[in-house]
């Protein structure tokens, strides 16, 4: 590589914490810290992104809320119930939403991504993956690409991830042979050359492949609630409590471990 472009190279990630949109920066990732996210909210935490730029975004179900890198709310607003999981891309948020049922035979969900700008949380559009025939629930970007997961009945051999390109047409299904998890995938991320797929069970469930979705792996670890990559095998890792009915969320540190798939850290 030509000195020139090293310089230019090494000044991107000084300035703005990433190159290129597929993944944010470890200098910049790792500032982030466990925080407890402001405020109280209905329904229970479905997942976190975060941009790279001291921003995090929270989806509490029929609540979208942007905060700081302290967790002092930014921008909250009332939104379609079920917003599931959520992911960041080039200055938007995107997130999995089912309007129909979760987890019946094909026909009973009806699902969608919806589109914010992540400045102020504006809507600015919605696109149909109507494909994912259980219920969308879960969303990541990497390489130009989106990848959906969501629901799944009961005692179904394994989970579908489906993968589109950047204007949601649909472009492979990709069969995740991890075996049954209950209700299907909840949250999904790509970090340290690996996916990692949150799902729900007693235990909760951790699925972890190879890029193309080999390799699947099998892990008691619950991160149904939100995965956020640092890098360098660092994570945080959305946890939810309930005070006088109402739900209050966070993120805890974890990191990855090759007998547990991921541990929490102190």
């Amino acid at each position: 590589m030509p000195h020139w472009i090293r310089i230019i190279s090494a000044i991107a990630v000084v300035l703005f914490g990433f190159w290129g949109d597929d993944a944010l920066g470890v200098e910049t990732q790792t500032s982030y810290r466990p925080v407890v996210c402001e405020g109280s909210y209905p329904h229970h935490l479905q997942g976190v992104c975060v941009d790279g730029a001291g921003n995090i975004f929270w989806s509490f179900t029929t609540r979208l809320v942007k905060t700081d890198a302290q967790g002092k709310t930014l921008k909250q607003i009332e939104v379609a119930n079920h917003h599931g999981d959520l992911t960041w891309h080039d200055g938007k948020v995107y997130v999995a939403v089912n309007l129909g049922k979760f987890n019946q035979p094909k026909g009973s969900a009806n699902s969608w991504v919806y589109e914010y700008e992540a400045d102020d949380l504006t809507l600015t559009k919605k696109y149909e993956v109507q494909d994912v025939v259980h219920g969308a629930g879960g969303i990541a970007w990497r390489d130009g690409r989106f990848l959906v997961v969501g629901g799944l009945p009961e005692g179904a051999a394994s989970n579908v991830v489906y993968e589109y390109d950047g204007d949601f047409r649909l472009i492979k299904e990709h069969v995740l042979a991890g075996g049954y998890t209950l209700m299907g995938i909840q949250t999904v991320a790509f970090a340290d050359g690996h996916w990692w797929f949150g799902c729900y069970g007693k235990p909760a469930i951790l699925l972890k492949a190879d890029p193309d979705f080999s390799n699947v792996q099998r892990f008691e670890f619950n991160g149904s609630l939100g995965i956020v990559p640092l890098g360098g095998g660092k994570f945080l890792i959305g946890k939810d409590r309930v005070e006088d009915k109402l739900h209050i969320g966070s993120l805890v540190a974890a990191e990855a471990d090759e007998k547990t798939g991921l541990r929490l850290t102190p």
